[in-house]
């Protein structure tokens, strides 16, 4: 069993950053791939991106290519999402994944409960 948390969320204005985190409890974190969700009103939850175990391969959805950085602290049993340059479209609740997916897309066995990001302009 894996217990995840993620914090970092907030308002912030289109342009700026934030930096979200998911803290992992439970299972060994370091043997399972991370990936981060979004989900805005009246909207499927989409993929965001997805790290490896090990943190040597990343995945994003082309949207976030260069704005978005997902990366890995495995002696802390934290993955961050640092997003930069936002705007008001990726308002959303944020969630982070973790599990064993088929693909970067999923299905992942553990989920947390999100972090709300809100981008004004």
């Amino acid at each position: 069993q894996v217990v995840l948390v993620e914090s970092g969320g907030g308002l912030v204005q289109a342009g700026g950053s934030l930096r979200l985190s998911c803290a992992a409890s439970g299972r060994t974190f370091s043997n399972i791939v991370t990936g981060w969700f979004r989900q805005s009103p009246g909207k499927e939850r989409e993929f965001v991106a997805g790290i490896s175990p090990n943190g040597q391969s990343t995945y994003y959805v082309d949207s976030m290519k260069g704005r978005f950085t997902i990366s890995r602290d495995n002696a802390k049993n934290i993955v961050y999402l640092q997003m930069n340059s936002l705007k008001p479209e990726d308002t959303a609740v944020y969630s982070c994944a973790a599990g064993l997916p088929s693909s970067w897309y999923g299905p992942y066995d553990y989920w947390g409960q999100g972090t709300q990001v809100t981008v004004s302009s």
